[in-house]
């Protein structure tokens, strides 16, 4: 009995000395060079199985139902974009949309809806919509202001009635308790724009008391209105204010009066963090920002009341001066006529200068007669390189698309950032490019299990040849694909196989979990 239990001890102390990954995988990924999300880069080997990663290490030795040479790759965590108007295309009707590819063939995993305080307080539903429609990227999503405040105020330049307030706080509640993963805002857009300091944060404690961030698009990145070192401090005030991390997105200096101004912001972030404030941002390494043309150039006080009313002020000889003077100003701030590209609708493609010629109008004249079509996309060069490498290069400045239409972020952005600001102009390093594109928004933001290739995590995972994964999109051509993605796994699925899709959706909807007890 004592050689019988003697044996015993020993098959146990064996059993405990064997590897602690099964014998057999579903995926390996073999022979890359892997960059963790943490640690520094080693050539080995990615074990998955379902939808987990089992190991990473620097040989497998196990059998695998397939298996990827990655010889000459890089091996990454899926990249995480912060930053996105993809909700539309999540909720598609069309299962292509569904899939993402502009976003996969990056090797982009996860993203970010909701953004600028357009995310609908139905948040259930935004996150519940994965469940018959299978989406191929995994996406959480904010609860919007400018959703809650059109809601209940609507487009009108007035502070809400205490009753209204008591409204909006219980939407924003009821969208974090619903897996919100924090309140955003757009304050530059009206109606948003119309809305005090102390509004925004009545409803940001509400997501901070229940664990959510505050992302913002700023009041100002220009000189529009407060100017952009105060809208910075507006940000970092109601983050500090209503208890709750802020987050600034696309931070970016915009405009020829505000150029060089990055030393200065970054002075202010660093100070806020030095006081133990949570402060980060997200930036797309483009020197042309996107929104529309309205946003461009038409002053904020003749977009109270939305379209209907504008149009209306166009019409009215005693608003005809001031509009023009407020319109050739905001045109100048953005560098002028030749600076700004319609992507949209009937001129896309044409400079604002080209469409006035072509009208024989001056600019501005020729911006009103397009914005009585329509209000289109448009594309303004209005940031300089300096500015651009110096939020960079910080700590705590992600990746971030800020997709929408017509501009060639949606199709680029991580895939440029590599090949322009990693390879071509040393701005940052792979290993910082790889982290600030996944491990650090992941850690930001919460994302358990995502954002680093290790045992037991999420098996997101990209590969890349560092020689051709570039962007191919331009402002010209913005729906180009990324090139050099070889394979990209979401939750163990392939989603791009030898660099081309393969048509399977393996995405998930990521509710946040609220503060335990705050949900009561």
């Amino acid at each position: 009995m004592k050689v019988a239990l003697l044996l015993g001890i020993a098959a146990v102390s064996l059993g405990a000395a064997a590897p602690s990954y099964p014998q057999s995988v579903d995926l390996l990924i073999r022979g890359g060079t892997i960059y963790t999300g943490s640690d520094a880069p080693f050539v080995g080997d990615v074990a998955i199985t379902g939808d987990h990663i089992v190991s990473v290490s620097k040989h497998a030795n196990v059998s695998a139902a397939r298996i990827i040479d990655a010889t000459g790759m890089i091996v990454a965590p899926g990249f995480i974009d912060p930053h996105t108007h993809m909700g539309g295309d999540l909720a598609s009707a069309d299962p292509a949309k569904r899939l993402v590819p502009a976003f996969l063939m990056q090797g982009v995993t996860t993203a970010f809806i909701g953004n600028d305080g357009g995310g609908s307080p139905d948040v259930a539903k935004t996150l519940g919509s994965a469940a018959t429609r299978p989406v191929g990227i995994n996406y959480a999503t904010y609860v919007g202001f400018g959703a809650v405040r059109e809601k209940v105020v609507g487009e009108d330049n007035r502070a809400p009635t205490p009753e209204e307030m008591a409204k909006m706080k219980g939407l924003v509640a009821g969208a974090m308790c619903q897996g919100a993963i924090g309140l955003s805002t757009g304050l530059f857009y009206a109606p948003q724009s119309f809305a005090k300091t102390e509004e925004v944060i009545e409803l940001a404690k509400e997501a901070g008391k229940r664990g959510g961030t505050y992302d913002s698009h700023i009041r100002d990145e220009s000189s529009y209105t407060v100017g952009l070192v105060a809208a910075i401090d507006e940000a970092i005030r109601i983050g500090r204010e209503g208890g709750l991390p802020a987050h600034i997105s696309h931070i970016k200096a915009l405009g020829v009066d505000v150029q060089g101004q990055a030393p200065k912001i970054i002075a202010m972030i660093e100070a806020a963090r030095a006081r133990g404030e949570k402060v980060t941002a997200n930036q797309y390494p483009w020197s042309a920002s996107g929104t529309s043309l309205v946003a461009s150039l038409v002053p904020l006080w003749a977009q109270d009341g939305g379209r209907p009313a504008l149009l209306k002020r166009f019409d009215d000889p005693a608003l005809t001066q001031k509009m023009h003077e407020g319109m050739v100003e905001n045109l100048r701030k953005r560098g002028g006529a030749d600076k700004l590209l319609i992507v949209e609708g009937k001129y896309r493609n044409r400079y604002l200068d080209a469409v006035a010629k072509e009208m024989n109008l001056a600019p501005v004249d020729a911006a009103i007669a397009v914005i009585r079509i329509g209000d289109p996309g448009t594309v303004s060069f209005n940031q300089s390189e300096a500015d651009i490498a110096a939020f960079m290069q910080q700590p705590w400045v992600m990746t971030g698309s800020d997709a929408s239409g017509g501009h060639p972020r949606v199709y680029g952005t991580f895939a440029r950032k590599y090949d322009k600001y990693v390879k071509t102009d040393h701005v940052i390093t792979l290993r910082q490019f790889i982290e600030r594109s996944s491990a650090l928004t992941a850690d930001t933001f919460g994302l358990a299990g995502r954002g680093h290739l290790r045992s037991g995590a999420f098996a997101d995972v990209v590969v890349f040849d560092p020689k051709t994964y570039a962007s191919r999109a331009t402002y010209e051509a913005p729906t180009e694909y990324a090139a050099g993605v070889q394979t990209v796994v979401v939750n163990g699925v392939v989603a791009v196989d030898k660099g081309a899709m393969t048509g399977k959706a393996g995405g998930r909807a990521l509710p946040h979990k609220p503060t335990p007890g705050s949900c009561k």
